[in-house]
C-alpha cells in the first residue's frame, strides 16, 4: 500500500513513455518526451494553417486549403503549434482523460512559440486570450477545461515578456450554453450544424472592439473555432484568430478521425 502511495505523491516514471523521470521532468514527462515536442514548421495555409504535404503548395496565388478557398470562415485566421500525432497526441489526451491539469499549463506555455505567427496578432496591442468553453455539464464531469489551462499557461508565458501591454485572459466570456453531440465521426456540414447557436458571449461589452484569440486543444475542421468566432463577432469582437496547441490532418498519418474536435 505505501509502494503505491509514493507512486502517486512521488511519480518516477515519465507517463507517456514509462521512461525514468529526473530532476528536470515536466510535471511526469520525462526530458525526451517534452524536447519531442516541437512546433509545425512546414508548409501550411495562409488563413486555417492547415498544414500542406508539399511546399509546392505555396506556389499559388492564393496558397490556401480547399476548404478556406470555397467557404468563408468565421475566423480571421488560425495557427497550431503541432501535428495532432506522436508525443504531442499522448499529452493532449494524458490532460483531456487522464485529468494531468498541471501538464495542462505546461502545454500552454508551447503555444508562446506559434503566439506571433497569428495573422493580425502583431498588429493590435493586448489582444484577449479566450479559451473555448465547454458545457456546465462536461466541465463538471471532467473536473475542468483543458482549454482553459492551455489559455492559463500562454497568458503566463506573454505577461513575462515584457513587452508593452499584456494581453488578458478572459476566461468567462464565452459561454457554451447548449450541450452538444461529440464531433467525432461527423462530416464537415454536420460539424457545423452540430455546433448552430451552441455558444454565445455574457458580457457584450468586455468583447465589443476587441481582438479575440480563442484557445483550444485540437483542431479538426476548424468547426468550433469559426462557431465561436460567429458569436464573439455577434458581441462586437473586432477580429478572432483561434491557436491551437495540435491539428489533426488527413495530409498526415493517422490519427485525423479521432481527434474529436
Amino acid at each position: 500500500m505505501l509502494d503505491g502511495i509514493l507512486a502517486v505523491a512521488f511519480p518516477t516514471e515519465c507517463s507517456l513513455c514509462q521512461g525514468e523521470l529526473t530532476s528536470d521532468a515536466r510535471g511526469r514527462i520525462c526530458r525526451t518526451c517534452w524536447t519531442s515536442l516541437q512546433p509545425y514548421n512546414g508548409a501550411l495555409c495562409t488563413c486555417c494553417g492547415l498544414p500542406f504535404p508539399s511546399p509546392r503548395a505555396l506556389d499559388a496565388a492564393e496558397p490556401r486549403c480547399g476548404e478556406c478557398l470555397s467557404n468563408d470562415r468565421s475566423f480571421d485566421g488560425a495557427r497550431s503549434f503541432g501535428l495532432y500525432t506522436g508525443t504531442l497526441r499522448q499529452a493532449v489526451l494524458r490532460v483531456k482523460f487522464s485529468g494531468d491539469e498541471r501538464l495542462g499549463g505546461h502545454l500552454g506555455k508551447l503555444l508562446a512559440a506559434t503566439w506571433d505567427s497569428l495573422p493580425h496578432v502583431c498588429e493590435f496591442d493586448a489582444p484577449l486570450i479566450v479559451p473555448v468553453p465547454l458545457h456546465p455539464s462536461r466541465r463538471r464531469e471532467r473536473g475542468f477545461n483543458q482549454s482553459e489551462l492551455l489559455a492559463a499557461g500562454l497568458a503566463r508565458v506573454l505577461a513575462s515578456r515584457n513587452t508593452g501591454s499584456v494581453p488578458e485572459l478572459a476566461k468567462s466570456c464565452l459561454r457554451r450554453k447548449r450541450a452538444t453531440t461529440p464531433q467525432t465521426g461527423l462530416s464537415v456540414s454536420a460539424r457545423r450544424e452540430n455546433l448552430r447557436g451552441a455558444f454565445d458571449v455574457a458580457k457584450p461589452e468586455e468583447i465589443s472592439g476587441h481582438v479575440v484569440v480563442l484557445v483550444d486543444d485540437v483542431m479538426t475542421t476548424g468547426a468550433t473555432l469559426s462557431a465561436c468566432a460567429r458569436a464573439l463577432k455577434r458581441a462586437g469582437a473586432a477580429k478572432v484568430m483561434g491557436l491551437t496547441l495540435a491539428r489533426a490532418t488527413p495530409q498526415f498519418p493517422d490519427l485525423a478521425s479521432r481527434a474529436g474536435l
